[in-house]
This record gives C-alpha cells, structure tokens and sequence, in this order.
C-alpha cells in the first residue's frame, strides 16, 4: 500500500501511521535521489530503524523534507519492514536572466534576486523575488510594472529561469495639494520641497518621480520652512500619496496645521554650572525680542553658545533650549539653559552608503572629532552642513554607547546625481534672441570640486567660460578656483563700438562666521576696442587691446532668509580693486550693496535697497571705458542700457562715468495668480553717474543731478522658465537721456 505525503491528509496519515505501527522498521530506502545523498536525506527525515513511526513522526518528516527546499514531491510506501520514502527532487537553475528591463540595470536586479544560478529551483522563492523585483520598480517610481517567472526545462533535471519584465510608464506626480494653508501659497510651498510637479521641462530631473521616502522627506522640509518663519505649532497632519487607475501617476495631497505665527517675547539663559555668570553669554544669542520666532536662528544659539562655553574651559556642559508659548497673543518666550553634560567622547565617526563620494569630504563636514567630548548640538550642526553639501538624498546621523563614557557616530548617507546638463532659449530686450548652454559637476571624482563650462550666444553678445572650485584649498575652510573667460560685446546702439574681452581669474574665499564671508581676487584679461569708424573722438583713442591686472577683494554679510526668494533680512557687501600690478590699465574701484527685505502679512514683500561705486586713475591714468560706470536697463529701470551717463555731443555715444549711484524701493504682491507663479510689483528706482575724469565737460552732455523713474511689471515662474515684464516711466531726467519703457528678460533652464 502507498500513502503520498504531498498535501497529506489526515486520513492518509492516520493509515500509514497504523501501517507503520504494525512492526518493526528494519530498513528505509530512498527512491528518486539524483543529487542529494542518502545520508543526506535520511538526516533530514529524522526517522529511525527498528521501532514503529507514529503519525506525529512521519508528518515532522515530511515537514523537514519539504522545509530543505531541495524537493518537489515526497510519498511514502511501505514494504513488509522497510519504509520506501519516494522523492522527486527540485530542478537545479541553469540561466538565471532579466528580458525586458530597459530602465534597471541587471546588476541592481541580481544583487536583489535570491535564485541564483546553480542553486536549487524553488517555487516559493521565485514568487519572493518577483516581488522583490516589483519592490525595485516600486522605488524607481514605475508601479505599473508587471513580471512573469519563465521556467525552461533542460535535461539532467535542470531549468532555466527568465524573469520577463513589462516595465511600463514612470509614475509621475501629476499634482501635489496643500490643504490647511492660509499663510503661504501652494507655489510657495512646493518651491521648499523635493517633489515635484511633472512637467516638459523637467526633462533630467527625478523630482517629479514619486518616491515614498523622499514624501516623508517633503514633511520635515514644510516643518523646517514653517518653524523657521514663526509658526512654532506647525504640524503635518497627514501625507497622502494617491496613485491612479493607470498607475501612471500620483496625486500628492499634505494636510496641514500652520497654527499661531509667534513673535519673541523674551530671552532668558539660565545656569545651574558654578563659574558661569547667564550675564555674560547674552551676546551670542542670535535671535532678538520682537522678531519672529526661528528654530534656525535657535540652534545657531545653542551651537554659538556650546562653542564659546567650550573655548572659556566648559567643556562639559550642555545648552538645552525650551521654548514657552502663549497662542493667544502669538507671543513666545526662549530659556536657554546651561546644565552639567555627561562626560561622553566621542569614539569613531563610521560613514557608510557613500559608493562615489570620498569620506574625506563627508569628514571635513563635521564640528565634531574623534576624541572630542560628545556634543549634541554640534553633531546637529555637522548634519546640516552634509546636507547643504547638496550631493545626498538622505543623511541619517545616530550615535552607539560602544562604552560607559565613549559613543560612536554613526553617519548614513543615500548619494544623488550631482551633475547637470543645462539648454537655455530665450529673448530679451538687451541682448535680443539667445541660446545658452552649459554642463556643471558639484561633486567631480567625489570630492567636493565643482567643475563647469557654459556657452552663451545671442544677438548682441556671446560668452564661453570654464570655472573650477575646490572647496577646501589646503584641507582648510578656505574655497579656491579659476576661471577661463572669452566674450564678445556689441555696442554699436549705446557708443558706437564692438568690444572682446578674454581673461583667467583665480579665487579664494572663507567664511568668519555663518553669514560673514570674505573672497579675495586676481584677474588678467585683454580688452579689445574695435570698429570705431562713427565713434566719439574719446572712444576712438582707445581703440586697440589693453591689458588688465587686477587684484581685488569682496566682504559678504547675508542675513537673508532665501537666496533665490528672499522675504526676510537683509545683505551687505563692500569691495574693491586695485588695478596695475603689470598690465596697461591703473586704477582703484570701490563697491557697495545694500539690500533689505521686509514682509507684511506674509504677502506683500518690500525690497529697498543702494548700490554704489567709484573708480579713479592713478599714476598719470585714467579709467578707461572698459571700467567705467554705466545705468540703465536692468540697473535702472525707465532708461535704456547706458541711457544714464556723459553723451558726447556730437555722436551722442555713452562715455560712462567714474561713479555711480543707484538705489529704490520695490515692492512685490500677490494677484490672485499664485498657482499660475505670478506675482506683481511697483517700483521707484533713482540713480545718477559721474563724468569720467579724462573728458573735456565742453565736449559732452552730463548732468550729476538723480533721475528718478516708477513704474510697475510682472514675474512669472511659467513651465518655460522665469519672466520679468517692467514697465517703468522716468519723471525725473535730462533731456539727453535715452529711456526705455518696456522690458522684457525671458529664458528657460531645463
């Protein structure tokens, strides 16, 4: 009698267990082995000669049979005294291959796969990697994906398996909704986030591919934006990934809690460390009563007060800040104390996930080293640091106690393309139709430099440059880079005169502190002054090449709260250059800006701001035009480029000035068009230049006296790019003046 195991019953069970109750097991054979061995398989039944098998045994046996993975089918039969296990054992995987997968690459698709050639053929762990496979697919954004296990019988009981692969369209994300926000707009919103919308444009980037983690991202990027502009009680109250029928797209939707804008109140530093006077320490908080509250601005306390504590020899104190807050008058009060901190050090800083970038450049990040004292507040500060390095998807930082008084930091990161190609097409009222082109590297051989060539050609100019930038020049916080340079300028509107201009410049700079930085200069070009046939007898005399060796320097202090779109704070900066250090021109320049941003109702943005600046020959020079100031266009809207400045009587050409003054008001609102990406803006714009030194005042027209112009225009973040649209009137000018009304700067990166 044959009793089969496969799917055993417990019919079938209970009769050979009574079968093989009747006597005594002399022997037990194995029918069907071809690869694995007797012993092998007698091990794993687990069954024993000369006793009866109880019906608990025999199902243990099949269990662990079928548990081996090595077999298809088990039966058992019985034979007078001997057990006759029957087996049909599993294939083994000849070719294991991927047909149809275009977008994956067959390595990623291997090291996730747990068949393997020459293992054996299991059903169960087919249909696991199948959905690993799909997992794969899932995470690159394509969920449309469809994959079918092909088994191709061979001889000598063997199979190859081919994994066929529908991969179907990229699920894009089609919208991305906000709900619960009343403050800023969902154009607003988006712009702070990793995802993105699809569009045409978007055509190399993966923002618009929908990625789970990179969502969960999104909502500590909103907390952030929102905390860093007052709304302390911000919280994302749910994030919903919809995918549709076609899982050809998602629809994002963040619901929302802005809560209560708080302004400060009060600032307090508490110590219960003897030595520490809270009196002393009050100049390093970066935040002041009245302004709104910003968690940036909190742990730039805590890091500047953890810092100078551990420079004056307290080292082992800790500054934990707490916040008290009253929602009903929108008013927050800051307690940052100063309590004894654990003697922890730091053991080993381990960096893992890095394929490409070196551990150096993730190393030199860090506020913190290998044998440091342990310091929360620092490790947060390195943290943010490797994330502005904007080469990581993903930075994860966690410290290990490895003993009572040492912890290791435990630093993950998930790389990004840090590479781009940009095409530019556009028009513009100054430079007419223009193509622009350009590839940039951040991260080249993974290690921080930042490498780039651009292309720029219009109708009115071309330009061509290659810049180089090491980071940190001499393993210092010191960056360093060159530039190569060639352009082409056509003047022959504004002065009669054509004008190439090729150079090398090198750079250095460093930071004093998070918003002082300093660079210093030197650059060597050759100016060209061409086709000056109609020219002013001025112009004239300096047709022909000069040389230019200048040696200069620019200090920074940015307090804006966005570099691309700022609504808050303010930027400074002075520079100057000295020109003569070999070369034909001699002469000083001095520079200065001014900006500040002020935002009312967290809608209407008011810029003001001054420029200004002044060169001057020496030795027996003069400034030549190449150097000089001219206002007009984009420096001052109403008047054309080079519309303000000495004209020469007779040509009426623009000769510039050897100074300059240009500042206004400016201020941009909504219009009911923000999912659009439009916004509105008036301006006032004055400004006025000097006469250049060398020019006889008979021969030109100029006045010193401000012109004054208002007017107001549009800027459109449209699919094709950014649009500025001005429309400015001058009511204050010389009669000699060249004005412009409309301007119009159009272009697209894709």
């Amino acid at each position: 009698m044959k009793f089969k195991l496969a799917g055993i019953s417990l019919l079938a069970l209970s009769l050979c267990s009574q079968a093989m109750a009747q006597g005594i097991i002399s022997d037990i054979n194995i029918i069907g082995l071809q690869r694995v061995e007797k012993d092998t398989a007698l091990s794993y039944a687990g069954i024993r000669t000369g006793g009866a098998v109880s019906s608990e045994e025999l199902n243990n046996a099949l269990r662990r049979l079928y548990d081996t993975g090595l077999f298809s089918d088990v039966s058992f039969d019985t034979k007078g005294s001997t057990l006759l296990i029957n087996v049909v054992e599993n294939p083994v995987i000849g070719v294991r291959a991927f047909d149809g997968n275009n977008k994956i690459d067959d390595k990623i698709l291997e090291s996730e796969v747990q068949s393997q050639p020459r293992s054996v053929f299991n059903k169960a762990k087919v249909q696991q990697d199948v959905q690993r496979i799909l997992d794969v697919y899932k995470r690159a954004g394509r969920y449309g994906v469809k994959v079918e296990p092909k088994i191709i019988k061979k001889t000598d009981n063997r199979v190859d398996l081919i994994f066929e692969i529908e991969e179907g369209p990229e699920a894009k994300i089609d919208t991305i909704n906000f709900i619960g926000n009343k403050h800023y707009t969902g154009k607003d919103l988006q712009a702070e986030i990793m995802s993105k919308e699809s569009r045409w444009y978007r055509l190399f980037s993966s923002a618009e591919s929908f990625d789970r983690e990179k969502m969960n991202y999104d909502q500590e990027l909103l907390r952030r934006f929102y905390n860093r502009h007052g709304y302390a009680d911000f919280a994302v109250l749910s994030a919903i990934a919809e995918l549709s029928r076609d899982k050809t797209s998602f629809v994002l939707n963040f619901t929302i809690d802005e809560g209560v804008r708080y302004k400060v109140s009060d600032i307090k530093i508490n110590s219960n460390v003897a030595d520490i006077d809270p009196n002393q320490w009050y100049k390093y908080v970066s935040l002041n009563v009245g302004d709104w509250y910003n968690s940036d601005e909190i742990e730039k306390t805590v890091s500047s007060l953890t810092e100078e504590l551990s420079r004056k020899g307290f080292v082992f104190v800790e500054v934990a800040p707490s916040i008290h807050k009253d929602s009903e008058t929108g008013k927050l009060s800051v307690v940052f104390d100063i309590k004894e901190n654990t003697k922890v050090f730091v053991n080993r800083i381990n960096i893992t996930g890095n394929t490409r970038t070196l551990d150096e450049v993730i190393r030199r990040e860090f506020r913190i080293a290998e044998g440091n004292v342990f310091n929360a507040s620092k490790i947060r500060d390195s943290r943010r640091n490797i994330e502005s390095l904007n080469f990581f998807s993903k930075v994860d930082i966690e410290s290990e106690r490895v003993d009572y008084d040492k912890a290791d930091i435990n630093v993950n990161v998930e790389e990004k393309s840090t590479g781009y190609f940009n095409v530019g097409v556009g028009y513009s009222t100054v430079n007419g139709a223009l193509i622009r082109a350009g590839i940039t590297e951040n991260n080249f051989l993974g290690k921080g430099q930042q490498v780039s060539l651009n292309a720029g050609m219009s109708q009115r100019s071309n330009d061509y440059s290659f810049s180089f930038t090491e980071p940190y020049f001499l393993d210092r916080h010191l960056s360093a880079g060159t530039d190569l340079f060639y352009q082409t300028e056509d003047y022959q509107d504004e002065s009669n005169y054509d004008m190439d201009t090729m150079g090398v410049r090198l750079r250095l700079g460093w930071d004093y502190t998070d918003n002082l930085s300093q660079y210093v200069r030197y650059t060597l070009k050759k100016d060209e002054i061409k086709n000056v046939s109609s020219a002013s007898k001025y112009i004239q005399r300096e047709e022909g090449e000069s040389i230019d060796s200048v040696i200069g320097q620019t200090i920074v202090y940015d307090k804006r709260d966005n570099i691309m779109k700022p609504r808050e704070g303010y930027y400074l900066s002075f520079g100057n250059d000295i020109s003569g250090l070999g070369g034909d021109d001699k002469y000083l320049k001095f520079d200065a800006k001014a900006y500040k941003f002020y935002t009312l109702s967290d809608h209407y943005t008011f810029k003001f701001f001054i420029n200004g600046g002044y060169i001057t020959g020496y030795g027996n020079e003069d400034a030549r035009l190449a150097q000089r100031y001219f206002l007009g266009g984009n420096s001052m809207r109403g008047f054309d480029t080079g519309g303000i400045s000495a004209r020469d009587k007779a040509t009426k050409d623009a000769l510039g000035g050897n100074w300059m003054v240009w500042g206004g008001a400016e201020l941009a609102f909504p219009l009911g068009l923000d999912e659009l990406g439009i916004r509105g803006r008036t301006f006032v714009d004055i400004g006025t230049t000097g006469k250049p030194d060398d020019i006889d005042k008979n021969d030109v027209d100029y006045s010193s006296s401000p012109r004054v112009a208002v007017g107001f225009g549009f800027e459109w973040t449209s699919p094709m790019g950014k649009i500025d649209i001005d429309f400015g009137f001058p009511i204050v000018k010389e009669d000699y003046d060249e004005t412009e009304v409309f301007r119009l700067n159009f272009g697209t990166s894709l």
